[in-house]
């Protein structure tokens, strides 16, 4: 219905497609990527559109590097932020804010760390750990160079 309701409209405002085949999904998310398409959204058909949060998940383009956990901010058992140093002479970063399902995986990987003091990165203190913990981020990602984590390696 919605598809024939914006059939006359025209841009701005068009329909994106859509499908419920896996198949045509995955042709869409490799040809479309030349054209600047960043990636495709994913949601079952059968859900709905819960206010105030999305009920589904954006699987983009991107290439992915591993970084090693320095520190946290926040609590220990849920962090805000990590500490990531990308390589071993690049300086700290701290990331984006951790989504909670992660941060509280993340936390329990920090919960026995040991702690060596407080750091400062990005004008901002966090509490520095020695551990081996390695993160997956998103190469390049954030608007302003800020570290995505995707997940624990």
């Amino acid at each position: 219905m919605l598809l024939d309701l914006l059939a006359d409209v025209g841009p701005p405002i068009q329909p994106t497609p859509a499908t419920d085949d896996r198949a045509v999904a995955m042709h869409w998310y490799e040809a479309l990527q030349d054209q600047g398409i960043e990636g495709i959204i994913a949601k079952r058909g059968s859900a709905s559109y819960p206010a105030g949060r999305r009920g589904w998940m954006k699987i983009r383009h991107t290439n992915t590097e591993n970084a090693l956990v320095v520190g946290y901010t926040g609590p220990r058992l849920r962090p805000r932020h990590l500490a990531l140093t990308v390589d071993e002479w690049a300086p700290v970063q701290l990331s984006a804010r951790l989504e909670p399902v992660l941060a509280r995986r993340i936390g329990a990987a920090l919960s026995g760390a040991v702690v060596v003091g407080e750091r400062r990165a990005q004008e901002e203190t966090y509490t520095r750990v020695e551990t081996g913990l390695v993160v997956e981020v998103l190469a390049g990602s954030g608007r302003h160079g800020t570290l995505t984590v995707v997940r624990m390696r």
